[in-house]
């Protein structure tokens, strides 16, 4: 799991509509592929899954007061859809931030 301080509160909905509206373009504009992946709520939680490739969620992102954990398929760690995806979460993630500090890394395990 990743956890990164964010600097600006982020409530779930506004991160979840960020994220329907940029994610997939920016896939597809770095990968120069037409994969789609799905980006859902689930209870507090956003899950970000493509059920046609991968079996279960790629990432789930929780907010947790002024931190953001994100658990990542251990299955696909290496995987370069899921490595791409990640580089734009964090991109995504600093868009949110209207703090000159954006996100900090906490832990990585």
């Amino acid at each position: 799991m990743k956890v990164i301080t964010l600097h600006t509160p982020i409530v779930t909905d506004e991160l979840l509509e960020h994220l329907r509206s940029k994610l997939n373009t920016l896939f597809r504009e770095q990968r120069q592929e037409t994969i789609v992946f799905t980006i859902e709520k689930n209870g507090e939680a956003i899950e970000i899954s493509q059920p046609e490739m991968y079996e279960g969620v790629l990432f789930k992102l929780e907010i947790k007061g002024s931190e953001l954990w994100i658990t990542r398929n251990e299955h696909y760690v290496d995987d370069v859809n899921s490595l791409t995806l990640e580089s734009i979460l964090n991109s995504l993630f600093e868009d949110m931030s209207d703090d000159p500090r954006g996100v900090d890394l906490v832990t990585e395990g």
